[in-house]
């Protein structure tokens, strides 16, 4: 997966999605639908980083 935002990017991202999820009184589905979607993807590159850091530094094993 390639992907050129940066973790920080990225994290900023799910940081205000979650904080319009709570300040919201009443979200309209397609609101959160398309909240959760680019939450989830935010999430999966800031994952992405997490794992290339780790396994970088030794701290993951790779799958044999």
């Amino acid at each position: 997966m390639k992907s050129t935002e940066t973790y920080s990017k990225n994290y900023q991202k799910l940081k205000k999605i979650a904080d319009t999820m709570r300040q919201t009184e009443e979200l309209d589905i397609d609101q959160l639908v398309t909240l959760v979607s680019e939450a989830t993807k935010a999430y999966k590159n800031c994952q992405t980083r997490i794992d290339a850091v780790e396994k970088a530094l030794g701290l993951k094993k790779e799958d044999v």
